[in-house]
């Protein structure tokens, strides 16, 4: 399934936004931080496709791959149930959200973004007696959707194929009124991250082609709770037994239990969707 599919709008006008500035500001464009979405061009102002199947992607696009880094952290706290906490001032994510990106085309200009969409509409509690999360009633008002470009954008693809792409920058935070870009989220309930690549066209009336120039990704693994203290003390542990940032609250000397001899990857199939399969 194309979990993209239905915000492709918002994909679209986050490129034509992108295009927009560049043209403002003679070809600069906005590094790093959050494009709120609200201020985007409006769904009108995007072409129509006339209820018609979208169109393939553009080749600069439609053979990339991403490979999630440290997949076995991921997938291990995954089976645990994550947890990622949310703060007024802003919290970075553990693990961080690193990518390995193959099939660009080296010369062409790339923008990487990321957003968070709501797993589901529900808002939950943690039940501490069962050690379990249960529903606790219906989702509270969607909190404004923002999106993430990576603070190396736009860069070639060859650029960003020669290392491992961090978002290590990024933030969540739970104040809806947020100033800073920082990614705005509901304490209690779910979310999925989602990575995007957009092929920087270099057309001047590029962004008739937005709904072609990018592909968006998410792997399964890397859902969480959005929490304000952390609700499973086994999350905490792992918490501090793998951030090199927490070594000062261990108990003992951590060795690395974690082995990366599988990596999940998505490639980029010509519907735009992500397509899941792992290389041993």
């Amino acid at each position: 399934m194309d979990e993209a599919s239905h915000e492709s709008p918002i994909i679209h006008r986050t490129v034509i936004y992108f295009c927009a500035t560049r043209v403002q500001t003679g070809g600069a464009a906005p590094r790093g931080g959050a494009a709120p979405v609200g201020a985007l061009p409006p769904v009108g102002a995007l072409p129509s496709q006339g209820g018609q199947l979208p169109p393939p992607k553009a080749p600069q696009v439609s053979g990339i791959t991403v490979q999630l880094e440290m997949p076995a952290l991921w997938q291990q706290f995954d089976q645990l149930g994550t947890e990622m906490i949310v703060t007024k001032a802003g919290r970075r994510m553990f693990p961080t959200f690193q990518v390995q990106i193959t099939g660009m085309y080296p010369a062409a200009e790339y923008v990487l973004l990321m957003d968070f969409v709501p797993v589901d509409d529900k808002r939950y509690r943690y039940a501490f007696h069962s050690s379990s999360w249960l529903v606790a009633g219906r989702a509270d008002v969607v909190a404004p959707s923002r999106m993430h470009f990576h603070p190396d954008s736009p860069a070639c693809g060859a650029q960003w194929m020669k290392q491992t792409v961090s978002f290590d920058s990024l933030k969540l935070t739970n104040n809806l009124l947020d100033d800073n870009g920082h990614m705005i989220l509901n304490s209690m309930h779910r979310y999925q991250p989602r990575f995007h690549v957009v092929y920087v066209e270099p057309a001047p009336d590029s962004y008739f082609n937005a709904h072609r120039n990018f592909c968006s990704f998410s792997f399964p693994e890397t859902r969480f709770m959005a929490v304000t203290a952390y609700q499973n003390h086994r999350i905490t542990q792992l918490k501090i037994a793998s951030n090199p940032f927490a070594k000062g609250f261990r108990t003992a000397d951590g060795q690395d239990r974690l082995s990366n001899s599988a990596q999940l990857a998505t490639r980029c199939p010509k519907d735009g969707g992500a397509e899941h399969f792992i290389h041993k």
